[in-house]
Parts: C-alpha cells; structure tokens; sequence
C-alpha cells in the first residue's frame, strides 16, 4: 500500500504553494540566514511531497563535512544540498555548488555513512533548488544524482 503522506504534502503544504514574504513580523527583510531556514523548510515540504522521509537535517560532521538534509528515497539514502536565492540574476541555485562546496557535502556524507557501519547502501547527492519571490509561491526544483 502507498503511504497518502506524499499527496498530502504535495496537496495541503502551506510551505509549497502559499505566496512568499520575504519579511518578518517586524516589517523587516528576512536576513540571509532567516531565508536559507525558509528554503530549507520548503525543500524538506518537497521532499515529503515527492515521497521521501527525511531522516535529519543540518547535519554537521566531526571533520567539518556538512549536509543541510539525509533523506531516503526508496532505498536509497539522499544527501541533500539547498540552495535557495530571491532573485535570479545570479544564475541557477545548483551553478553556487561549486567543487568546494561539493567536497564539504561529500566529508558529511562520509561522516554519516561511517556512523551507519556500511557503505554498502545506494547513496546519492541531490540538490533542490528554491526561487522566492515576495507574494508569489516558491518555485522548487530537485535535481538528483548531481555529483
């Protein structure tokens, strides 16, 4: 039996399909901090959406490696970059995934699969893309197997 969480997500998910404020209760613009917890939220919404479980966010490895979300896909275990901008003039989200910053993601995916005892899983990197307007639903993009 297929789980009904996915449609639920990809139905109801307030984070997916309600306009954006790009300000917070103060009036104030979200700092870039307020906004990457925003897009990482949503990101996380998506992947619910699309089916996966997410398994642990901003995980921070002893080495220095980092991953922003460990999601399963089926059975296979996603790490998972976010890149979230609010404009497009910087180009794609996924071109600010530069060799640097893969080799980070790869030390935290290491870190995370030295916890688990085995390699010997299907493993990938992903990385969902976020674009926020103010008052216009995010528009989303998961790109999988990157890197």
């Amino acid at each position: 039996m297929i789980s009904p969480i996915p449609l639920i997500y990809r139905r109801f998910s307030r984070l997916l399909h309600a306009p954006c404020s790009l300000t917070g209760k103060d009036g104030e613009a979200l700092s870039h901090i307020e906004i990457g917890d925003l897009g990482e939220n949503i990101a996380c919404s998506q992947l619910r959406a699309d089916g996966r479980k997410v398994l642990f966010r901003n995980y921070r490895g002893p080495k220095g490696g980092e991953v922003d979300i460990v999601a399963r896909d089926g059975d296979t275990l996603s790490f998972v970059e976010v890149k979230t901008r609010t404009r497009r003039g910087y180009g794609r989200p996924l071109d600010a995934v530069n060799t640097e910053k893969q080799e980070l993601i790869e030390r935290g995916a290491n870190s995370w699969l030295h916890l688990l005892g085995t390699r010997k899983i299907l493993w990938r990197f992903d990385v969902v893309e976020i674009i926020l307007h103010d008052g216009d639903p995010p528009e989303v993009t998961v790109v999988n197997d990157v890197f």
